[in-house]
């Protein structure tokens, strides 16, 4: 982080400084030109007068020289007011001036703008030399001293700044994974301590609190999972250890045969618990089979056709309602809804199939009691029984519905209890292909 802030802060000062440094350099290249354009100017006048001779004044690192018609140097500043010229080029042919950088002009030592002014004299054109130091890239050595300092100093300081609050930051971190080390499955209840500040770090922690709330609620659940499993299991196999400790005690005055056959009604219902609870551990892992297009009203009608029901079954399926999901798992959710119609039903169950923009819906609907508003979301509930259906169907394990909805999430879809004339009905939709 800090290493991030001083590398980018080094290049926003250096574009600074580049910035400075091109826009002094062009303030003083405007500068100088204008200040030996000026003097230049004031030479060809008093050359037009005919009063240049010997030495010529002129400003600060400015250089003049004055031509005759016969290429003479007759005047010049100090230096180059006698000998050769300091350059050989002059004006074009119908100019009045020439500008060109020479490195250096003669009798000088650095690089100069040089430029030549043609002044007009009846005997013959002279020439006036003017020339100015070239302006070097850094404009000079203080300028570019002070721009280093200053870009070292910023440079400095937002280093410092990042180290302050990186060391803040990591510290907080720090404390937020010190706490979240000390979170066990037996000490869930603890949370992280959200900081004042509004940051991405209360965000974090804040986070990681919602995660420790779901895990709490996932634990929770385990454990009540685990009790009322532990229960359902319990009930069968104590009723066929009863039944037969009692037979044992009087072996010659039991029925054995009908013993057997009870203590088998136990054993199915034990069986019944245990595959239901395999099925939710498959669903809990995800094991699912290869994905597929369904017909759903062919499906319905199938299963119907090859299930014996001790109520009317009746479909209304509308045709070309497909899916996309694992067939043995739908069938088992379509099977599981059939089970529980069949259970409270008086006569009959409607089935039907029908599509609802861009889903697949299937309903159940029996002409049975139906279930109260309060309790449709508790019938969901693993393990979860009302008064009328353990009445109706006392081995019954409590697992069906709640494996039905899950199958219908995970074909992210939905499985509900909606409002009905008579009855409970039943409503899946599942999101059909594009």
């Amino acid at each position: 982080m800090t290493v991030i802030a001083g590398a980018v802060t080094a290049l926003i000062c250096g574009i600074l400084s580049t910035l400075v440094v091109v826009g002094v350099r062009g303030s003083a290249e405007d500068y100088e030109r204008n200040k030996v354009a000026s003097a230049a100017l004031r030479l060809t006048y008093e050359v037009d007068r005919a009063r240049v001779r010997g030495g010529i004044e002129a400003p600060e690192g400015v250089v003049l020289q004055v031509l005759n018609d016969r290429r003479d140097v007759v005047a010049g500043t100090d230096g180059v007011r006698a000998g050769r010229p300091i350059a050989r080029f002059g004006p074009a042919e119908k100019g009045t001036y020439s500008t060109r950088v020479l490195c250096p002009p003669r009798g000088l030592h650095r690089c100069m703008w040089v430029t030549a002014y043609r002044v007009y004299k009846p005997s013959g054109d002279w020439i006036v030399y003017a020339a100015t130091p070239t302006i070097p890239w850094y404009v000079n050595a203080g300028l570019l001293m002070f721009l280093i300092c200053t870009s070292l100093l910023v440079i400095l300081l937002v280093c410092l700044r990042a180290w302050g609050t990186v060391d803040r930051t990591l510290a907080q971190v720090d404390a937020i994974r010190s706490e979240l080390a000390e979170i066990t499955a037996s000490r869930s209840g603890r949370r992280v301590t959200v900081p004042s500040n509004q940051d991405e770090i209360r965000w974090l922690a804040e986070a990681a609190n919602a995660t420790l709330d779901r895990l709490d609620s996932a634990l929770e659940r385990q454990r009540s999972f685990t009790s009322d499993a532990s229960h359902d299991l319990r009930s069968p196999i104590t009723a066929a250890r009863a039944q037969i400790e009692e037979a044992l005690l009087f072996p010659e005055d039991v029925d054995w045969p009908q013993t057997a056959r009870t203590v088998l009604q136990s054993l199915e219902r034990l069986q019944a618990i245990v595959t239901d609870l395999l099925q939710l551990a498959r669903l809990d892992a995800a094991d699912w089979g290869e994905s597929e297009t369904i017909d759903l009203g062919a499906l319905v009608t199938i299963e119907v056709a090859r299930s014996d029901r001790t109520k009317q079954i009746v479909p209304h399926v509308q045709e070309g309602v497909t899916v996309r999901g694992d067939r043995l798992r739908l069938v088992r959710l379509l099977t599981n809804l059939l089970d529980n119609a069949e259970r409270h039903a008086d006569e009959r169950v409607d089935i039907t199939v029908r599509r609802e923009d861009g889903s697949g819906v299937l309903e159940v609907l029996d002409d049975g009691a139906g279930v109260a508003e309060q309790d449709r979301e508790i019938v969901f509930q693993r393990f979860s029984r009302l008064e009328a259906g353990k009445a109706r169907d006392a081995a019954g394990t409590g697992l069906g519905l709640p494996i039905a909805r899950e199958i219908a999430e995970r074909h992210d879809g939905t499985l509900t209890i909606e409002d009905s004339p008579r009855g409970a009905r039943f409503v899946l939709r599942i999101p059909r292909p594009s």
